[in-house]
């Protein structure tokens, strides 16, 4: 583990973050009709198979940057997440929940700062 957080390694995170919230969202979609359904739908394999490539892709980050590092960062996947259910799904956003999320992303901006 080099400890650095390079150009490429920050590439792959947001990968991984990007990856989370497409498979969130699949699962999301997918999620009526009881547990057996479940194995007919496309989207959920699709969300299954992102979430497997994401795996091999978060385990390839972990080689090269800190757990301490990349962890928090993989955390602005609750970010992401918010606004796709938002968007997507027309999911409503108080302001509390909106400062929790505001605080994640700070969060986040600083461990991203500190591990640079």
């Amino acid at each position: 583990m080099s400890g650095s957080l390079t150009p490429s390694m920050i590439g792959l995170i947001l990968f991984c973050v990007l990856a989370e919230t497409a498979t969130e969202v699949c699962f999301k979609q997918s999620a009526d009709g009881g547990f057996l359904s479940l194995l007919v739908k496309p989207l959920i394999w699709l969300g299954i198979l992102l979430w497997a490539v994401e795996l091999l892709a978060w385990t390839v980050v972990l080689e090269w940057v800190p757990l301490s590092v990349a962890f928090p960062l993989m955390a602005s996947s609750y970010v992401v997440v918010v606004f796709a259910g938002a968007i997507m799904f027309k999911e409503k956003v108080n302001l509390r929940h909106a400062t929790g999320v505001f605080l994640v992303a700070a969060g986040v901006a600083c461990v991203g700062v500190t591990g640079l």
